[in-house]
């Protein structure tokens, strides 16, 4: 595919930040666009999203020279032929760091999903089928039949650490229905959410249904059980009960001390990395969780493989796992998409599942390598949004096209409702 034009500017994000929009024009008309997310609790060893650090423009969140370095590149790019791969490769080449940070990781991405999008239309098939192709190598003109059986949706309902106002330390809180068709997964999760506000309503006040970042609620509380049973409650109450699993984000970077070594997973209670499995055990066999994502922080490979050993054995099988009554412990700021980091944690055997940003990484090419390296020791994996979004739905066609799950927030806000509604879209072909 050849490409003429290329074009980005600045848009906001779901959190009012700036971020950037890029587009490709291939030489047969066809144009790809890409909105590009931001993260808020990030890993450090995420590739490096430039922003402009001038404080006289939005409080030093503009993204001017992201947009200027596509637009320096263009010549590298416009009247060549490219596929995904030698595209993405030209853009690695180009920035030639480890981390993006000549080019800067969103300016990469936004190049590299925007091609993406062209060439689907260019080969007249449906997003997710350009990505199936890619993802399993398939020749662009075979036709392709398509299950969504394994799309399974992650919604964060309770937000607790930096996505909230309150003192609950783990950071996010999901409910994950199991039913064989996405419709009603999505039924399910509109109407336990709907039963949840009732109840947080209830208990706590109007002020504690105000959503968050990701459209989860916030109320007044600070230990995880408090939201745990929350959650129960509502899936009970709403006639989903043994239908609807839980989930947690546990973000533990965010309560780690590195000087002392110890976690504070509830206010004033300080734990070690042995103490903090423990906890987590008695919640895994006090409620129906099947997932904890980043339980230790991102360097506490001790931890992770500490707890991958000794992890308590579920009360229920675990649909996500086979049928297994084992847990998922999903990688997050741990892997942060990297296949360094992934082949560390496999050799270590540090979890057992990958959770996919694309922004964490930098480019299409590389995040499928990275979903190449889980699968092949079958992990899950879960394609994930960021907090700070845009209305753009790639990440539905892309988990699609693996057959992946994927977390997605609330059914709540345009950028998050905007996933939903493409995976109903999708279901519909």
């Amino acid at each position: 595919m050849r490409i003429t034009n290329i074009d980005a500017f600045s848009i906001l994000d779901s959190r009012g930040n700036p971020t950037l929009k890029v587009k490709v024009l291939l030489d047969d008309g066809s144009l790809g666009s890409f909105e590009v997310p931001s993260g808020a609790s990030t890993g450090v060893h995420e590739a490096l999203e430039l922003r402009d650090c001038d404080k006289s423009l939005f409080g030093g969140k503009s993204v001017y020279k992201a947009i200027d370095n596509v637009l320096k590149i263009r010549d590298e790019l416009i009247g060549f032929d490219f596929t995904q791969e030698s595209f993405d490769n030209k853009l690695l080449e180009l920035d030639g760091t480890e981390n993006k940070s000549v080019l800067g990781a969103n300016a990469i991405l936004g190049l590299s999903c925007a091609f993406a999008r062209a060439c689907a239309l260019y080969y007249e098939l449906p997003l997710y089928e350009y990505l199936h192709r890619l993802v399993n190598k398939i020749d662009f003109l075979r036709k392709k039949d398509f299950s969504m059986h394994n799309v399974h949706l992650f919604a964060n309902v309770i937000n607790g650490g930096m996505h909230s106002g309150n003192l609950l330390k783990i950071q996010e809180f999901m409910i994950v229905p199991v039913f064989d068709d996405v419709n009603r997964r999505i039924r399910a999760i509109s109407e336990i959410y709907q039963m949840l506000k009732t109840l947080i309503e209830e208990k706590y006040g109007k002020n504690s249904t105000a959503v968050g970042d990701e459209g989860g609620f916030a109320p007044d509380i600070s230990k995880a059980e408090s939201a745990l049973d929350l959650l129960v409650d509502a899936i009970n109450k709403s006639n989903y009960k043994d239908q609807v699993y839980l989930a947690m984000d546990a973000a533990a970077s965010d309560f780690y001390n590195n000087e002392t070594l110890k976690y504070e997973v509830e206010q004033d209670m300080f734990l070690d990395y042995k103490e903090l499995s423990d906890y987590y055990n008695k919640l895994v066999q006090k409620y129906p969780i099947i997932s904890i994502e980043d339980p230790f922080a991102e360097d506490d490979f001790e931890g992770f493989a500490y707890y991958m050993k000794n992890k308590a054995k579920l009360n229920i099988k675990n649909p996500l796992n086979d049928e297994k009554k084992e847990l998922l412990i999903v990688g997050d700021d741990l892997l942060v998409t990297n296949p360094k980091r992934i082949k560390t944690a496999i050799d270590k055997k540090m979890c057992n599942s990958l959770l996919l940003k694309i922004n964490q990484i930098g480019t299409l090419t590389e995040s499928i390598k990275a979903y190449d390296m889980a699968v092949s020791k079958k992990w899950h994996v879960i394609v994930s949004h960021r907090s700070g979004e845009t209305t753009d739905s790639f990440i539905s066609d892309l988990c699609v096209a693996m057959q992946s799950s994927i977390k997605i927030g609330a059914p709540c806000r345009g950028e998050r409702t905007a996933k939903y509604n493409r995976l109903l879209e999708i279901y519909r072909k």
